[in-house]
């Protein structure tokens, strides 16, 4: 029997958070518009090979191994916030344990990418190591915490990127009278 970390669905999955992760640290060598179209492309993808891991279980009895600092996401947090600028920010609406509410707050592209970005490196730093189970527990551990805030986010960015790029559409359509 082939070993959950093994299967095509796991091996899609790693793939498409590595190349993520890869765009996200390279981030500031794009365009604010090149790296929102290659995230647009991206996350889609990122998010359905998450949804597609098939049921694993739990090798070790520890937690992975986390890889990222807080320098680390600082620094990947910063280029971001580099790169998007003024459209940085966007307005959300909260969502606590699946209950949405009224209240509106301000988000940011860049701090939920950053977030994904963390939970991606840690997983994909695991299977750097080669071992099977930190390999395999690093996915679940990754899959729950999708689960749990990630894919949301992942969401959320996706339609702030996704309004973003609409609206500068809409404005080289109908130039602005003046």
């Amino acid at each position: 029997m082939k070993s959950f970390v093994y299967e095509e669905s796991t091996i899609s999955f790693v793939t498409a958070a590595a190349q993520t992760c890869l765009l996200i640290e390279h981030a500031e060598e794009h365009e604010r518009i090149e790296l929102r179209e290659q995230l647009l492309r991206l996350l889609p993808v990122l998010y359905l090979r998450a949804r597609l891991i098939g049921e694993g279980e739990s090798m070790l009895e520890e937690s992975p191994q986390r890889f990222v600092t807080e320098e680390d996401y600082n620094y990947i947090l910063i280029g971001l916030r580099n790169v998007f600028g003024q459209d940085d920010a966007y307005l959300d609406v909260f969502v606590d344990q699946g209950v949405y509410t009224d209240e509106v707050q301000t988000a940011y592209i860049s701090e939920g990418l950053a977030d994904i970005y963390q939970e991606l490196k840690d997983m994909a730093a695991a299977f750097q190591t080669g071992e099977e189970a930190i390999m395999n527990d690093a996915v679940l551990v990754c899959r729950q915490a999708f689960d749990e805030h990630w894919g949301q986010k992942l969401l959320a960015v996706m339609r702030a990127l996704h309004a973003s790029s609409t609206e500068a559409k809409e404005e080289d359509q109908y130039p602005s009278v003046q």
